[in-house]
């Protein structure tokens, strides 16, 4: 992509002005729903006091409301199925089955969410081929990272497509459209002329958990699923808000901790790009355009 992704269109200011209204009512609704979770989590502990707490469904993929929990409720464990809607309600039943009614051990742990379709590398030739369009083929992992870091820090935005997909809503590095957060006109470019959404919306960042309170101020991010899952908002440390101005938003981030032997490729692209720039962060966002699924698919 070589257009100049810090261009603004030309409708923007009106666009904006036009939801604001809109804005106005879904942060009242913001509001009142951070203080009722935190709230009902408080009182969950009063009556158990228990120091874990697991969360599921829908509302529980609020990432701002998540934080408050951890900040403002006695709890040390925080847990949240990355598919917390109604889909991931079938792991549920099934772990349930498997436990409780079949006296089975406890063994499962999901610490990623790879678990959707896959294909083989002849099944992505095949449809690129089918298609005509022009491709080339690199077997050689390491040398397509550092292609592909190349690329991020000469400006290119990358869809990157690997693996089994992600379960639930978020994109974590199988299905994503990637670049450099140092670019601060990255987030509108990205927002005006590839996902074709609001300008307000943010950018989530990728990192590795090495480096991870470097950047941000995740609580216990070795043992922090929902940081593993893009389920948090945290503060981004102060010395570096200006070093990552595309995905920090107002000082926070909706930030995703990168693991090696959940995510090697991811991992490694990561950690390569922070060896070229000294920044081993990430723009991430969902493989798709406002209002379709993410791409699943060849």
């Amino acid at each position: 992509m070589d257009k100049d992704l810090s261009e603004r269109a030309d409708d923007r200011d009106d666009l904006c002005k036009y939801n604001q209204y809109y804005a106005d009512i879904a942060a009242s609704i913001q509001s009142v729903t951070e203080e009722l979770i935190v709230n009902l989590a408080n009182e969950v502990y009063r009556l158990t006091g228990s120091k874990h707490l697991c969360l599921a469904g829908g509302v529980a993929l609020n990432s701002v409301a998540n934080a408050r929990i951890w900040q403002e409720t006695p709890f040390d464990e925080l847990y949240i199925q990355p598919s917390a809607g109604d889909g991931g309600g079938a792991l549920g039943a099934a772990l349930y089955t498997w436990h409780t009614i079949l006296g089975n051990d406890r063994r499962f742990v999901m610490d990623h969410a790879y678990w959707g379709s896959s294909f083989t590398q002849d099944q992505i030739h095949l449809e690129l081929t089918r298609r005509g369009l022009k491709f080339q083929r690199i077997d050689d992992d390491t040398k397509l990272v550092e292609m592909s870091v190349d690329r991020l820090g000469s400006g290119k935005v990358i869809g990157l497509f690997q693996g089994r997909s992600e379960w639930g809503p978020r994109a974590l590095g199988n299905r994503s459209i990637i670049a450099d957060p140092r670019n601060s006109g990255m987030k509108d470019g990205v927002n005006n002329k590839i996902k074709f959404r609001e300008p307000f919306r943010p950018f989530a960042p990728a990192v590795t958990i090495e480096n991870s309170q470097a950047y941000f101020d995740i609580p216990v991010p070795e043992r922090n699923f929902l940081a593993r899952f893009m389920l948090m908002v945290v503060p981004v440390q102060s010395n570096k808000q200006d070093v990552i101005p595309a995905v920090n938003h107002m000082g926070t981030a909706r930030v995703q901790t990168v693991f090696q032997d959940n995510s090697p490729f991811y991992y490694d692209l990561i950690n390569t790009f922070g060896s070229a720039t000294g920044v081993p962060v990430l723009l991430n966002t969902s493989f798709n355009v406002a209002g379709e699924p993410m791409v699943d698919s060849p």
